[in-house]
């Protein structure tokens, strides 16, 4: 493995740590609805557990209200059951076919821990990319040692990575902050 290849795996590696986080991010409740809130959700079909999204069409309708849309008639009550049963807080109303999912208000209470839940995703996400760095850095001093790449490269690979991550790292805290604004405002 070569100090280019080190550079590339640990950028691509970083990039997939930034997007599941944005990914955990997105199942965060705020205020407004979200169809990606009952991504989470499983439902019984025929025997076995299967995310919501393979049994129904999940929409939005309004900012408040998100819409489930069962494809076979009898999967209807099975999806309420599950929606109702994720530890989501949500209660769901049939209307004929069409499952609406209101969103409650949330309690000033409810939305600060909203954030530290937030907080918490983030410093997940920051010490991945840290893992990473660690990663990267052993990696080329491993080079060294081997006698493929001389202390420069090391130092300047350092460098590079420790950008890579520092870039990062402020990415993860735009999306922190952008996300705390987002649970706060009423």
């Amino acid at each position: 493995m070569t100090i280019a290849d080190i550079k590339k795996n640990t950028e691509g590696k970083m990039e997939q740590s930034i997007a599941a986080f944005k990914n955990n991010l997105s199942k965060i409740r705020t205020g407004r609805a979200n169809p990606a809130l009952l991504d989470a959700v499983q439902v019984e079909y025929y025997g076995s557990m299967v995310p919501l999204s393979q049994v129904a069409n999940v929409a939005l309708l309004d900012s408040r209200t998100i819409s489930v849309q069962p494809w076979e008639k009898g999967m209807g009550a099975k999806i309420e059951k599950a929606i109702r049963e994720s530890d989501l807080g949500l209660n769901p109303a049939s209307m004929g076919d069409l499952i609406r999912v209101p969103m409650p208000p949330m309690s000033e209470e409810r939305r600060k821990e909203m954030t530290k839940l937030v907080k918490a995703e983030g410093e997940h996400a920051k010490v991945a990319v840290r893992n990473l760095r660690r990663d990267a850095n052993e990696a080329v001093k491993k080079l060294v040692k081997d006698k493929e790449a001389t202390e420069d490269d090391q130092k300047r690979t350092e460098a590079d990575v420790q950008k890579m991550t520092d870039k990062r790292i402020a990415e993860i805290d735009q999306l922190v902050a952008a996300k705390e604004q987002d649970i706060m405002a009423v």
